[in-house]
């Protein structure tokens, strides 16, 4: 059996899974417990199957396993595995009827999300068909690349992890926190820079791919495509959920990029909590 039926299977095994655990326990988020872990899965297939005798191959599966091991701690700290549903599904599904929900938890988080964590996989399989070319200075400049992202995103992982918890600190002391949402560090250049550095690594995965292929056209570019489109989204339906408790927020998107890092402008200055709009 070709390592890409292995990862379609397993793919449908992972769809049929969360799917089931969503009707049998009213928790939406099983899918966000998979992404962290299926792709590791999927690239080692290839690896595997090529014997651990490609450096590409190997390389691709090692760097996505480091992502994989860093996002699953990131997301276990947060009680992601321990019944935390992510915050948005509750108010997408207050905006919905009990059947449309069903529905869009089937065919968008579910099987379209599910696909797209095969899809950003499978440049491994470009490498795989091309294993005759030979691991160069492109292919170190991508692993340095994509663990260059890994460490950024760490540290803004870890900002806001250290913010949200004075902040916690602040509440629990009595105390209006100020201010109520994460705008130093990286945050100062991008409003979701965590977001970009996660979008950046898989379109590097996306360039091993091209790289074993000798071009830059490869249909596995659907995968990066896509899921930059869904940060997108993402990042619009966060950012309304956040405009809705903080006011102070728009003044923080007129200032900030929204995902890719950039100088914050100048002549505006950041509400705190207790300034005047």
């Amino acid at each position: 059996m070709s390592p890409l039926a292995v990862t379609v299977i397993i793919g449908g095994v992972a769809c049929a899974f969360a799917w089931i655990a969503s009707l049998v326990t009213g928790d939406t988020s099983w899918v966000d417990r998979l992404w962290s872990i299926v792709p590791m899965i999927y690239v080692w297939v290839f690896a595997v199957t090529a014997h651990l005798h490609n450096a590409r191959l190997d390389v691709m599966a090692i760097v996505v396993t480091v992502w994989g091991v860093r996002l699953t701690y990131n997301f276990a700290r947060k009680g992601g595995y321990s019944g935390v549903e992510d915050y948005r599904w509750p108010v997408l599904r207050a905006s919905m009827t009990r059947w449309q929900f069903q529905l869009f938890n089937l065919f968008f988080i579910v099987l379209y999300q599910n696909a797209l964590l095969v899809l950003i996989s499978l440049p491994a399989w470009t490498a795989y068909q091309h294993r005759g070319t030979s691991f160069g200075v492109l292919d170190v400049l991508l692993t340095l690349a994509f663990l260059a992202c890994t460490f950024a995103e760490t540290v803004a992982d870890q900002q806001q992890w250290d913010f949200q918890a004075r902040k916690s600190a602040q509440v629990a002391a009595g105390q209006v926190p100020t201010p109520r949402f994460v705008q130093t560090g990286l945050f100062r250049f991008s409003r979701h820079p965590n977001y970009f550095f996660e979008i950046a690594q898989w379109w590097l995965i996306f360039f091993f791919g091209a790289v074993a292929a000798r071009s830059v056209v490869e249909w596995t570019v659907l995968g990066p495509f896509l899921l930059t489109l869904l940060f997108i989204g993402s990042t619009r339906f966060t950012e309304k959920i956040s405009l809705s408790h903080y006011p102070e927020y728009a003044l923080y998107q007129r200032t900030t990029s929204p995902v890719v890092p950039w100088r914050t402008r100048r002549g505006v200055v950041t509400v705190q909590v207790g300034d005047r709009l």
